[in-house]
């Protein structure tokens, strides 16, 4: 739905990064970033740690055995089912989505006022022509899901980067030249429920963030008590994810800064029987990854899928799958999801994320726009 394809991005994937949407044009399956997605980091931006990991050529040619690339037919009864949800974002802290309409948004990013092009935005305006002419930043060029274009600032120059908050987590926005800003704020509802996982686990929980993007998910998961590894095939992506990591003086957080196809990634762990709380993987529709692999989302979806299904722990708290620019249903996924977790029990519940609009000050509710489809499997 959204423009997932985000990353030439591409948190780019298989090869992937994350998410080139607000997106995540698009990496491959491992991360969700596409490297054209957003600029590099200035110089001495990045914390000097932790150290960014990056997997050997001749550590994953000496894995003991060959990755699996076939999916499992699973048996057992299925996961109840709950849809369709919607789940809904109506804003947050330095974030709200003002009005939309005539296929473009215009939203709130901190100081902010910015508006860009949005395919799912069919009806007409409601506020006036003069709201949104005095924007700070508009989007310029290719209306394309992956097109690149250029930013214009009606009213005075801005800088490249900006401070910004949500939930716990302090990052850069920062303007790119796919039209994405370095956070897809819908996600809130997901990372709101990760929160309280991990603050309410009565133990230590390991995330695994694949396509983490710029590290926003991954540093509320470490700040709310998890361990926590993030995989993202654009290196310029997890230079983003450590500035924000500086910016929040968070440095001491555990959390592992990984470059890689998440596809080698996962086949890697579930060879070492490496073992998750909880699996985000928000992949894009295609992508490619550091050594070239290509992601195709309906190529290798089933089988990323049940990769993750192997490497969540016995007492998972979930595996969340978001999906963006698809022409598929929830349904199509929802129905992924459950013959995936076939005999683990618990629940997959699925539907839509949705922004619901708040008007100039953020507290007058107007309409919804859907960003993206979502499945999650809970444990109960």
């Amino acid at each position: 739905m959204k423009d997932k394809d985000r990353r030439p991005k591409g948190k780019a994937a298989p090869a992937t990064s994350s998410r080139g949407v607000q997106g995540r044009a698009v990496q491959a399956p491992v991360s969700r970033t596409p490297q054209p997605k957003h600029q590099a980091p200035r110089a001495g931006g990045s914390p000097a740690k932790p150290a960014l990991e990056k997997t050997s050529p001749k550590a994953a040619a000496s894995s003991e055995a060959p990755p699996r690339a076939e999916v499992r037919i699973r048996t057992g009864a299925k996961p109840d089912e709950r849809i369709p949800i919607i789940l809904e974002t109506k804003g947050a802290r330095d974030y709200h989505l003002i009005d939309s309409g005539d296929g473009l948004k215009l939203e709130q990013y901190g100081p902010y006022r910015i508006a860009r092009p949005e395919a799912q935005a069919l009806w007409p305006k409601t506020l006036p022509a003069h709201v949104w002419e005095n924007a700070d930043s508009i989007f310029t060029g290719d209306t394309d899901e992956d097109g690149m274009g250029r930013w214009r600032f009606p009213r005075q120059a801005l800088g490249e980067t900006w401070p910004m908050q949500i939930l716990d987590a302090e990052f850069y926005g920062r303007f790119t030249a796919f039209r994405h800003v370095g956070v897809f704020p819908e996600q809130l509802a997901h990372w709101s429920w990760m929160k309280e996982q991990i603050e309410t686990a009565g133990r230590p929980l390991k995330v695994l963030n694949l396509f983490g993007y710029t590290g926003v998910a991954s540093l509320i998961a470490a700040k709310a008590g998890a361990e926590v590894t993030h995989v993202d095939a654009s290196k310029k992506a997890i230079g983003w994810a450590r500035e924000n990591q500086a910016l929040g003086r968070v440095d001491h957080l555990p959390i592992r800064w990984i470059c890689e196809d998440a596809m080698k990634f996962i086949q890697r762990e579930e060879r070492r029987g490496s073992r998750y709380d909880i699996i985000l993987t928000d992949p894009p529709k295609f992508g490619r990854g550091p050594n070239g692999e290509v992601w195709q989302l309906f190529d290798h979806l089933a089988l990323m899928l049940d990769i993750c299904r192997e490497i969540l722990s016995p007492d998972a708290k979930g595996l969340v799958l978001t999906a963006y620019s698809i022409r598929a249903s929830f349904y199509s996924i929802h129905e992924l999801m459950r013959e995936t977790m076939r005999g683990r029990g618990g629940a997959v519940e699925s539907g839509e994320l949705i922004l619901r609009e708040g008007g100039l000050d953020g507290s007058e509710p107007g309409r919804a726009l859907s960003t993206s489809l979502f499945s999650r499997w809970v444990p109960k």
